[in-house]
């Protein structure tokens, strides 16, 4: 990659909004292997972890849509301040909010945060990537959420094991006020007017991002099961840090989307999503299985290779066959990952109720199987 490549992608703006989006992310993810733990030991059955946890989907899910027909309106910039604000109230409110219904609430609101920022964070950078190197640039963008993967399951299983759920509390709640100021410090960005009729007619989807965004449909709900239930599954089996799985996981995503973001521009989209779509249902497959560390690092890393080019492969798929309206594509886009992210919990959590563990990975790689069906019959070959 050239000097003149790396200018291009590496702007002012790129970089603040990279370390804005790193420290909001630390904030999001510190909490996915400690929430189920947290609500376990005050006591809550697996049918009510799964709602608590898939609420917070729900009602990022029904904001998104909005949040992306209003950023043909509103600022990217806005909307992030709004979201890191949101997210920094919910953080602290945890420290008071017992489940089932004021804990409930705090989720409602703090997945309408993740939707503000998220919503604007991904159009932002998509306005900002050059065209010619799309698809690296969004591989550059996923690397924020990545590192954070790889550091924040394990810190926020260290902070409960070796201190508290409220130092686990306050440390959320700095990461959102540190994702606020540097978002503070972005530079102003013009509003991109869209021409497509779909959106001038009303709609608050966008009719062309549909089909690629129930892939993402897909792969979210598989990591939504896989996310909320994993570290009870692992406990279960002995071990001590869940996070170390998601570490593993981690590692490959930042390896494969640092060395391979050229990919994503030199190679048709579709063949990258055809072959690493099956890595999802291989990784469930074989974590049905599995009932060691070294079996469920070795999950976490086949998950990672397949997430670290096919997840930027989708998005960058989604906005070629949009045009200028990414405003209200990235709300499609982030509305059905995000539906995805909350039914795969409540799903899973009844078919654990009623089975076993195994029995639900079993039923992830299930999912992983129609999701690969999906895409070669009704989008690549349309």
């Amino acid at each position: 990659m050239t000097l003149q490549t790396i200018s291009k992608i590496l702007t002012r703006d790129f970089i603040l909004g990279f370390f804005a989006q790193f420290t909001f992310t630390i904030a999001y993810q510190i909490l996915i292997p400690t929430l189920p733990i947290y609500l376990s030991r005050l006591g809550s059955k697996e049918t009510d972890i799964g709602i608590l946890i898939g609420i917070f989907g729900v009602s990022s899910l029904v904001f998104r849509p909005f949040v992306g027909r209003a950023l043909l309106k509103v600022p990217e910039k806005n909307f992030m301040i709004t979201g890191a604000l949101l997210f920094a109230l919910t953080s602290f409110a945890y420290l008071f909010a017992p489940p089932f219904w004021p804990f409930l609430i705090v989720r409602v609101l703090q997945g309408v945060g993740l939707a503000f920022f998220y919503t604007a964070s991904f159009t932002l950078f998509a306005n900002i990537s050059p065209e010619i190197h799309r698809g690296q640039s969004l591989s550059y963008f996923y690397l924020a959420q990545n590192i954070s993967l790889a550091l924040a399951p394990s810190l926020g299983m260290g902070l409960i094991n070796h201190f508290s759920f409220i130092l686990l509390f306050l440390v959320c709640l700095s990461a959102s006020l540190c994702s606020l100021f540097i978002t503070n410090k972005l530079g102003k960005t013009q509003v991109i007017q869209s021409e497509d009729s779909s959106i001038k007619s009303g709609l608050f989807l966008d009719r062309k991002a549909l089909p690629p965004s129930v892939i993402s449909f897909f792969i979210f709900f598989i990591w939504g099961g896989l996310a909320t239930f994993f570290p009870l599954y692992a406990i279960s089996n002995g071990v001590t840090n869940p996070g170390l799985f998601f570490t593993a996981m981690a590692i490959m995503l930042i390896s494969g989307r640092a060395l391979g973001g050229k990919i994503l521009d030199l190679y048709s989209r579709e063949r990258i999503i055809l072959y690493f779509l099956a890595t999802y249902a291989i990784a469930m497959g074989i974590l049905a299985f599995s009932k060691n560390l070294p079996m469920f690092i070795l999950v976490g890393m086949i998950w990672g290779t397949g997430s670290a080019l096919c997840v930027p492969a989708v998005l960058a798929y989604t906005l070629d066959s949009v045009g200028s309206s990414r405003g209200p594509a990235m709300g499609t886009f982030t509305a059905l990952s995000d539906l995805g992210l909350c039914l795969g919990p409540v799903v899973m959590g009844i078919i654990i109720r009623l089975t076993s563990y195994p029995i639900m990975f079993l039923c992830l790689a299930f999912i992983g199987v129609i999701n690969l069906i999906y895409f070669h019959f009704f989008v690549r070959k349309k």
